[in-house]
């Protein structure tokens, strides 16, 4: 079965896909409660991202950057609204067909790059592949050729100790892009990295996401390196803002 096929199991019975955006999203809402307090965190959220297109959302600490990117990959459940990943509802997913999707469709990127401290740069990027059940004589192949796009072909045998945080961040991206996402959401990429590091990575996302037609989700502080992304939204008071 190839990719496209798998692809599609994801979708509930008799879901129909929508092609006109890779993420989508209407009305969406978050709620969490503190005791016998509510607070509205996003609240009637409406966005749509094309094919190749990068999105950067800005807005100030504990506005819901966070939170939205949670929603939009399934890691976490809207109190109202819809999400749809390629056409695909992910409301109606159960969690394993969830899990399938964000393997597939989605790459995430944090600010902190979670690489596993006991494998290589090489074995780190081909997890997900491994996760999906890919031999290593397919996977680690794959990985090697992400790292070298990501100018880490040196690197591969490396542990994250012994890389620089750019290029820890660098591995973090080659990682999301491994398993050729629909859309990378990526939350304050460069919250760790000085400025030097920082543009390096932006630039790094903008070429990929121009060769590779990845979509690109960018929750960040950073107005500078937000106003490189083809769109720029504010997150006010659980509303985007163009």
């Amino acid at each position: 079965m190839n990719e496209q096929a798998e692809k599609a199991e994801i979708a509930a019975p008799g879901a129909a896909p929508r092609a006109e955006a890779v993420v989508a999203c209407h009305d969406l809402r978050k709620i969490y409660s503190q005791g016998h307090l509510n607070v509205l965190v996003l609240n009637g959220i409406k966005l749509e991202v094309g094919r190749g297109e990068s999105v950067a959302i800005t807005g100030a600490s504990g506005s819901g950057k966070s939170t939205l990117l949670h929603l939009l990959g399934g890691l976490d459940e809207a109190s109202a609204g819809s999400v749809a990943i390629l056409g695909q509802e992910i409301e109606a997913m159960n969690e394993v067909q969830r899990g399938h999707l964000r393997n597939r469709s989605i790459g995430f990127v944090y600010q902190f790059h979670h690489l596993l401290p006991e494998f290589t740069a090489l074995e780190n990027v081909a997890m997900p592949l491994l996760i999906r059940g890919m031999k290593k004589e397919k996977a680690y192949p794959r990985a090697a050729i992400l790292l070298e796009q990501v100018g880490l072909s040196k690197r591969i045998d490396h542990m994250p100790a012994e890389l620089s945080g750019g290029e820890r961040q660098r591995a973090a991206v080659a990682r999301a892009l491994v398993t050729d996402p629909a859309v990378v959401l990526a939350d304050e990429p460069t919250g760790n990295l000085d400025r030097i590091s920082a543009n390096s990575l932006f630039a790094l996302m903008q070429e990929l996401n121009e060769r590779l037609s990845t979509s690109f989700i960018v929750a960040t502080h950073d107005l500078e390196l937000a106003g490189k992304m083809q769109r720029q939204l504010k997150l006010v008071d659980g509303l985007l803002n163009e």
